[in-house]
Formats: C-alpha cells, structure tokens, sequence
C-alpha cells in the first residue's frame, strides 16, 4: 500500500481509500471509475470483462473481441443495425451487386481446366469457395439475390430462368398480385 493511504485507482491514477474500492485484476478502483470502456456503465463482478489491462461490460466486450459472422446475433430473433463503429471495428466496403451476366446456362460449356464457373462473375469456383443453387455454382459472395443483394442459403432460395432470388423478392416480382397477397393488411398491389 503506497503513503496516503490506498492503492492507486487503475483508471484515474488516485488514491483510492478502503471503503470505495472496488478490485478486479488485480487492480483497485473508485466505484465511480469501474465503467466499460466503451459504453461507460457501471460495472461489477457479475458484468465485468477484462481485456488487456481494459475493462468492459460483458456486451461491448462481446462485439469488439468475440467471434463475429452469421450465427452470432444478439440473441432470440433480435436485429442490430449496431456495425460497432464505436468500437473502433472497420468494414470493408461492399461492392456493388451485380446481376448474373452469363447466357450460357450448360454447366459443360463453363468448366475448363477442371474448376467451374460462377454465374455471376464469370470466375473460377473452386471447392472451398463453391456453393450450388438452381443448378449451377457461385462463390459464396456471389450467392446472394438478384433484386436486393441479400445473402442466401439453400432454404431461402427460389430461382427463375437461372437467376437467384430471395423468398420476398421472388413473391414481389413474379408471386400472385392482387387482393390478399403479399402487400400486408388487405392492401391491393396494382400488377403492372
């Protein structure tokens, strides 16, 4: 214990007296000084995360070091339009979607060399890479649809003249229009 009677607090550098310290890693606290980094609540030993001599509620902690990618959301059903910009996490640019350009639907025609070809760049698919839908294989980023881009698996796919398709985009463009149908709430689409 240094002169003056506490241990340094590990965020603010001050003496910190026995009656308002609070001690994690090693290091003792004020109360008022043991908050997430990021978000700035208050923490304890049930919340608490501690990462390189950093503390963080167990939620910030989550998105800026846990795993990241699909299957790893929020929880039951929830959405996040959180990208973790705050936390200093950078994402790469997504480039723009690009409808399948490819008029020749014979699977025999697009091999060569022993590797197939995407349907929607014209690149080589390889095994790692390869995902087949509608007949034919696209590299894992291709494999989205048509319309709006979205990423697509095997159960929310539906293809129509080789091209791919979300479930709600392929109800929308090609599904039944009129009275009851896909609109919401008794709403009439007028077909064009």
């Amino acid at each position: 214990m240094p002169l003056g009677g506490g241990n340094k607090c590990g965020c603010c550098q001050k003496t910190v007296y026995f009656a308002e310290e609070v001690q994690c890693d090693g290091k003792s606290y004020h109360k008022s000084c043991f908050l997430c980094m990021v978000c700035h609540k208050n923490l304890d030993s049930t919340t608490v995360a501690v990462h390189e001599n950093e503390v963080y509620c167990k939620a910030c902690y989550a998105k800026k070091y846990g795993p990241k990618g699909y299957g790893y959301g929020g929880g039951a059903g929830t959405l996040s339009m959180d990208r973790g910009e705050s936390l200093g996490i950078k994402h790469e640019v997504a480039q723009p979607h690009q409808p399948t350009n490819n008029s020749n639907t014979s699977t025999f025609a697009q091999r060569f060399g022993g590797s197939e070809v995407c349907r929607r760049c014209n690149k080589a698919v390889y095994a790692a890479e390869k995902v087949i839908g509608a007949g034919s294989s696209w590299h894992k980023t291709c494999f989205r649809c048509a319309k709006c881009g979205k990423g697509l698996e095997s159960t929310t796919l539906a293809d129509k003249d080789g091209e791919i398709y979300c479930k709600g985009c392929y109800a929308k463009n090609f599904g039944p229009k009129g009275f009851g149908f896909g609109q919401g709430a008794g709403a009439l689409a007028h077909a064009k």
